[in-house]
């Protein structure tokens, strides 16, 4: 019996990207996982479950097993003979297959595009207009005595979010729970919400309204209304109050502040809410990115072409306009004629509507797992799970980057993403010579 134990391992489940676990391996399995929440004690326990262990090609209404080379060769060849491919996913992976993935999207000529756009994308454009105050999520630990959820439940998505660096973590200047105000503004009383000093429950699609006037008291103007969002304009003021009368606030922001009606205009609202605090107090605020490295994503898409996500790069030059090049608006057009996916699922998460244009192309995925796209594809390539078979930097939802190891050895024949595009990238450009 081989034991080993991998310390501080980063867990590659949210974008907590929590770095503090210890897996113990015996004989070439993961045996017990030690500060691991359920989500992650899930993929670590069953991560050997629905997996793909050889290159698929499609026949007919099924498929047969295909060596890796022949894979690769024909996914070359869909990509370069397509006239407008799409490239989608890349927030469950590594930032150097990222990197390689901009790449071969500029040598096809294609769309290349991440689930931001149909999550956090509506807050990347609020920040590019608006600008962002922004923190690490340590300083939150050490500092914030008032944490503010709007639209996001991390008890369910984020588990270990509040314990290791909110509302019931030690900091060093603010050690205990009963030292912080916890408060949530939802449109429900969520597993958070029930935890909370404070709770507002608001109207659905009524964030702007409530934003906008919470900007007005904190500025100290009239609140020309006897309800704001379903909430009496007393509450709304008592709210303003204890924004103001903290030592430092923070505000995270889920997808019920991003894609609720407003969409960007709502953060439009409330970045500026968190400007105009800043003249009164210290104030905050951070998206709560839900794939483990979306964040790291949208960095590698900006560092080289400028833009976070929904980059089309046909015309030899990167264009972004959200509402026209994000893969909703490709799909949504029918201009596609092939699609490279990714670490990602897009026929089981996007508008069915989106999802049926999606299968009548040829797809090629990339994935560890059996998924609705891999049943779905034209070619499939098995690949290695990151963070447990192979190693790769991810980015926690603060921007910190952080080196995930190899804990242990893919199935055989399987290779990283990285290999994987390494090789379809190399294949590409003989085609194209």
């Amino acid at each position: 019996m081989i034991e080993v134990l991998i310390r501080g391992a980063v867990c590659t489940v949210c974008g907590c990207c929590c770095d503090d676990l210890n897996v113990e391996v015996t004989d070439g399995r993961v045996e017990r996982v030690e500060n691991a929440c359920s989500l992650a004690l899930s993929k670590f326990k069953h991560y050997s479950s629905e997996r793909i262990l050889k290159p698929l090609m499609r026949v007919g209404n099924g498929f047969k097993e295909t060596s890796y080379k022949e894979a690769i060769q024909e996914s070359a060849r869909l990509l370069v003979n397509s006239n407008y491919p799409v490239l989608w996913g890349w927030c469950l992976t590594s930032c150097e297959a990222v990197e390689l993935g901009l790449e071969l999207a500029e040598l096809v000529g294609g769309v290349i595009d991440n689930n931001s756009s149909v999550c956090h994308g509506p807050g990347l454009i609020g920040v590019q207009d608006i600008g962002i105050s922004g923190c690490s999520l340590g300083e939150v630990k050490n500092r914030a005595d008032l944490i503010l959820y709007w639209g996001s439940n991390p008890v369910n998505a984020h588990p270990r979010h509040m314990a290791r660096y909110t509302a019931l973590a030690k900091g060093r200047f603010v050690a205990s729970r009963r030292e912080r105000k916890l408060i949530v503004v939802d449109v429900r009383r969520t597993e958070t919400a029930k935890l909370a000093d404070e709770f507002y429950q608001i109207e659905p699609n009524s964030d702007y309204e409530l934003l906008t006037a919470l900007r007005c008291a904190v500025n100290g103007e009239e609140i020309e209304l006897s309800t704001v969002s379903g909430l009496p304009v007393e509450r709304v003021e008592e709210l303003a109050d204890a924004l103001i009368s903290c030592r430092f606030g923070v505000l995270f922001y889920g997808l019920g502040l991003t894609m609720t009606y407003g969409k960007s205009r709502n953060l439009d609202a409330a970045l500026s809410l968190v400007r105009d605090l800043n003249r009164k107090t210290k104030f905050l605020i951070m998206p709560m990115r839900g794939h483990f490295n979306v964040t790291g994503s949208n960095e590698v898409f900006t560092w080289v072409t400028g833009y976070p996500f929904g980059v089309d790069l046909s015309k030899g030059y990167p264009e972004y306009n959200p509402g026209i090049t994000t893969i909703s608006d490709v799909l949504r057009r029918g201009e596609c004629d092939a699609a490279l996916i990714v670490a990602s699922d897009p026929i089981a998460h996007l508008p069915s509507t989106l999802a049926e244009t999606l299968k009548k192309i040829p797809l090629i995925t990339i994935d560890p797992h059996r998924t609705p796209t891999t049943e779905a594809s034209q070619i499939v390539i098995p690949s290695a799970i990151i963070g447990l078979e192979s190693t790769g930097t991810v980015y926690r939802m603060d921007g910190v980057p952080l080196e995930c190891k190899r804990i242990l050895d893919p199935p055989p024949g399987v290779k990283t993403d990285v290999e994987i595009m390494s090789d379809l990238l190399s294949r590409v450009k003989e085609l194209l010579t």
